[in-house]
């Protein structure tokens, strides 16, 4: 008798930690699906100030129309883009290496520096980078934990049993973040 007492205790001990298993990877996903949505919102957010800051920069800078059009078509990629973080980092690093030679070239334009327009976009336009980075790094946080609990183990036999798996990080290619804008005055 104590020893059926023993094996229906240890039962219900395993199908306790597996439910508490099974809830704390739902909770974690659940972050995960809610941190993407941040980024989505700020990256729309990007998405709408890039044409306005090109037809502030377009009205000084006539002669830049090869660079418009890259600034548009990777919009246009970026905005398209639907799949996995992994792939929508990709399509994001165009838009992001285009903006950024944009604001190179409004550099070379005082009066375009001083347009009171130009400053308020290119103000919304950092604080919404920053917005990113910081959702971006809640994302990745959470991506870091629910993979760490698909791997682990003894979590990781829950995990495969109900499909759950590894998700992408949002990374952007520090490269394009790290150059430095090569400002020249004068003429």
């Amino acid at each position: 008798m104590t020893l059926l007492l023993i094996a229906a205790g240890a039962v219900a001990i395993l199908v306790l930690w597996a439910v508490l298993t099974y809830n704390g990877l739902v909770r974690v996903r659940q972050h995960v699906r809610e941190s993407w949505a941040d980024i989505d919102t700020e990256l729309k957010r990007r998405y709408d100030l890039v044409p306005n800051l090109v037809k502030t920069v377009q009205a000084y800078a006539t002669h830049e129309r090869e660079l418009f059009q890259r600034v548009g078509e990777a919009r246009a990629r970026a905005v398209a883009s639907t799949g996995s973080p992994g792939s929508q980092a990709a399509d994001e690093r165009p838009l992001v290496e285009a903006v950024r030679q944009l604001l190179a070239v409004a550099e070379g334009y005082p009066e375009l520096k001083a347009s009171e327009n130009y400053l308020a976009l290119q103000r919304e336009l950092a604080a919404t980078e920053d917005r990113i980075q910081r959702a971006r790094r809640y994302f990745n946080a959470n991506v870091r934990d629910l993979n760490t609990r698909v791997e682990i183990f003894p979590s990781n036999l829950i995990a495969g049993l109900f499909g759950f798996g590894r998700e992408d990080f949002f990374e952007v290619d520090s490269s394009v973040i790290r150059q430095v804008t090569d400002v020249t005055f004068g003429g």
